[in-house]
């Protein structure tokens, strides 16, 4: 089970991005997606939760991003997303998910290898 996260680039302050986090199989099928979390690291900082929707759907974000940021998931797809408006050049770092995986024995944690996002004032 693998997490791939993509949609990261430069941006324009004010713009916005679509981040997704796809979930794919390989020896273990996917039932859901039971609760997803998004974290950024900008240079010489911690990384840090952006936003998390859990197993009920209920959503919360970091101060610092709220009413800009949303997060979502579409389990048909097995895939989640996190759409980012009204950029700023403070939100530039790599963007990384993490989700919690209903497999057909077990939950199964895992991690995105981190996407880009980049934003130019």
């Amino acid at each position: 089970v693998q997490l791939q996260a993509s949609g990261g680039g430069l941006v324009q302050a004010g713009g916005s991005l679509r981040l997704s986090c796809a979930a794919s199989e390989t020896s273990q099928r996917i039932i859901m997606i039971n609760s997803m979390e998004w974290y950024r690291q900008a240079p010489g900082k911690q990384r840090e939760l952006v936003a998390l929707i859990n197993s009920g759907g209920t959503t919360n974000y970091a101060d610092s991003v709220k009413g800009r940021f949303t997060i979502s998931r579409d389990n048909a797809k097995k895939t989640g997303y996190l759409q980012m408006n009204s950029l700023r050049p403070e939100d530039t770092a790599v963007y990384y998910c993490s989700a919690e995986l209903l497999l057909a024995s077990a939950y199964y944690n895992a991690w995105g290898q981190g996407t880009l996002v980049t934003v130019s004032s």
